[in-house]
């Protein structure tokens, strides 16, 4: 669960103001045919935005096939860019690359399965009119392949499937992290960090690790104190969710990859960094996800049991995972690396 937390010390975010001129790259990492048509949404999206888009680069995940029809697709397209992953296999690696090769001074990230809502982009400029501004990140609606919610799902664990959760804070106000799959980044905050870290994040359909974006972030706020990180609900994308996603089996891995994630951020940044939202998630959010779902069990509420159920179950899985991983990383048996980033032009078609 990479949650952005509570504001990480005094003073107000900015407020809102127009758009500065600033040129926005938007970097789409994929990696399976699978996902053609989502992938086709997704640049539709980005090149319906109000704010338009510098370019849109995708970044393919070690795919010759998938590079070549992309390429293929949008060779008559200048403003979008087809790259090959240049790192090892892996999210935070196609991430890297994408952010090497943008030419705007605001790099933003989309899910390959996702589709970006009209004034995305604007939203996200409009944080940057503050120069401490570091990043903006937005807010990610499931979008249930099954045509609805399962019963048994609470909100609270929508993280589980890439998606803003119950108990984050509305409006524009200042985290700890923006979620990785909607976020965006002044190209400073890369030349003062690095980049993502290889080694936690996802590496294709393989165990669905995450927290890559955490540890970047709280990397960030030490390499710069000054820097403000921003999420604003007013920049939505709506994000697929495969009917295997909305099984009990996806959840409870999903939870436990979760734990194991939260140990190697622990041990990058220290347990009270990497863990100081995710107490209050767990002391404030997840009791009262409980109580409401055996309050709408008594209610004769569908799924009421099941929700809290699910919250009881999530976070024993969670633990399980962290406990697992914090032995694994005492035992010298994970590594993950933070590659500087330089501007550097990647091979495209």
């Amino acid at each position: 669960m990479s949650d952005p937390g509570t504001p990480p010390g005094p003073g107000t975010p900015p407020g809102p103001g127009p758009a500065p001129a600033l040129g926005v790259s938007v970097v789409v990492c994929v990696y399976t045919e699978d996902r053609w048509t989502d992938i086709l949404a997704a640049v539709s999206s980005v090149r319906a935005q109000s704010y338009p888009a510098l370019e849109t680069l995708l970044v393919v995940d070690h795919n010759p096939a998938l590079k070549d029809r992309l390429a293929r697709e949008y060779k008559e397209d200048a403003d979008v860019r087809v790259l090959a992953n240049t790192g090892p296999r892996g999210l935070s690696a196609g991430r890297n690359t994408g952010i090497a090769a943008a030419r705007g001074e605001i790099v933003a990230f989309l899910d390959d399965d996702a589709v970006a809502e009209r004034d995305w982009l604007r939203h996200f400029a409009e944080g940057y009119a503050d120069p401490r501004v570091m990043a903006v990140g937005g807010r990610t609606v499931p979008v249930w392949a099954s045509g609805r919610r399962p019963d048994w799902f609470p909100e609270e664990f929508d993280w589980v499937v890439g998606c803003t959760y119950k108990g984050l804070p509305p409006g524009r106000v200042r985290v700890r992290n923006v979620l990785g799959g909607n976020a965006s980044f002044r190209r400073a905050a890369f030349d003062a960090a690095g980049g993502f870290a290889t080694g936690i994040g996802r590496d294709g359909d393989r165990r669905p690790l995450g927290c890559e974006e955490t540890e970047l972030c709280i990397r960030l706020t030490r390499a710069r104190p000054d820097a403000v990180l921003l999420i604003d609900d007013r920049a939505v994308i709506h994000h697929r969710v495969p009917k295997a996603r909305e099984h009990f089996a996806y959840f409870r891995a999903r939870a436990y990859a979760e734990g194991l994630s939260k140990a190697l951020v622990a041990r990058s940044v220290g347990a009270d960094k990497g863990l100081e939202s995710e107490r209050r998630y767990t002391t404030r959010v997840l009791p009262a996800g409980v109580a409401r779902g055996l309050r709408d069990a008594l209610l004769a509420r569908p799924g009421g049991v099941g929700r809290a159920g699910a919250i009881v179950a999530g976070v024993c899985a969670a633990a399980g995972g962290y406990v697992v991983g914090s032995l694994r990383a005492r035992r010298g048996g994970t590594a993950f690396s933070v590659p500087s980033i330089a501007r550097a032009e990647a091979a495209d078609e």
